[in-house]
C-alpha cells in the first residue's frame, strides 16, 4: 500500500462544517474526489490534488529550504480521533494558503533540488526509498509545479486547505 499526499479546496465556511462535523468532511472528500476522478482536471482548476508519492520527498525538500508553511503535513489538526488514511487530517486557513501560494511560486523546483545529492534522501529515510541516481530528483517536478499552481488558485479564491495522508 502506498502512502499518498491529498488536498481538498474548501471555503471558509465548508471549513468550519469540517471541523465542526468531521464525518461530513470525510464523505465530502469523497464526493468531491468521485466529482474529479474522470475529469481529472487541471490543478488550478481541481478542488483535489494529490502529490502521490512525492509527497516525503517534497517535505524533504522544503523543510530544507526553510519553508514557512507546512504543506506536506498542514497546520491545524481536526478530528484528531479519525483515521483519514495515516492519521487524522489537518487544515490550512486562507491566510496560510496563501502564504504558502506566494513561497510556491517564490521557489522554483530547480531551487529546491540545488545542491541536493540523492544521499541525502536516502539516509533522511525519504519515502519512497531507493534514491540512487540524481535523476531521480527530477521525478517531483511536475508534483511540484501542480502543487505550486493548486495552491495559487486556492489562494485567489480565498480558499482554505484540508490536508492528509491516505
Amino acid at each position: 500500500m502506498s502512502m499518498i499526499g491529498e488536498y481538498l479546496r474548501v471555503t471558509a465556511a465548508e471549513l468550519d462544517r469540517a471541523i465542526e462535523d468531521p464525518a461530513w468532511a470525510l464523505d465530502f472528500v469523497e464526493e468531491v474526489q468521485d466529482a474529479e476522478g474522470e475529469a481529472e482536471p487541471a490543478p488550478a482548476a481541481a478542488r483535489h490534488f494529490s502529490t502521490y508519492k512525492t509527497w516525503d520527498m517534497l517535505r524533504f525538500l522544503l523543510a530544507r529550504a526553510e519553508f514557512p508553511v507546512n504543506v506536506i503535513h498542514g497546520g491545524e489538526p481536526f478530528a484528531e480521533d479519525e483515521d483519514w488514511g495515516y492519521g487524522p487530517p489537518r487544515y490550512l486557513r486562507p491566510e496560510r494558503v496563501l502564504l504558502a501560494a506566494e513561497a510556491l511560486r517564490a521557489t522554483s523546483y530547480a531551487q529546491l533540488v540545488s545542491g541536493v545529492e540523492p544521499a541525502e534522501l536516502t539516509s533522511a529515510e525519504v519515502y519512497p526509498l531507493g534514491w540512487s541516481e540524481p535523476c531521480f530528483l527530477e521525478w517531483g517536478r511536475p508534483w511540484y509545479d501542480g502543487l505550486t499552481q493548486f495552491f495559487d488558485a486556492a489562494a485567489r479564491a480565498d480558499d482554505a486547505m484540508l490536508v492528509w495522508l491516505d
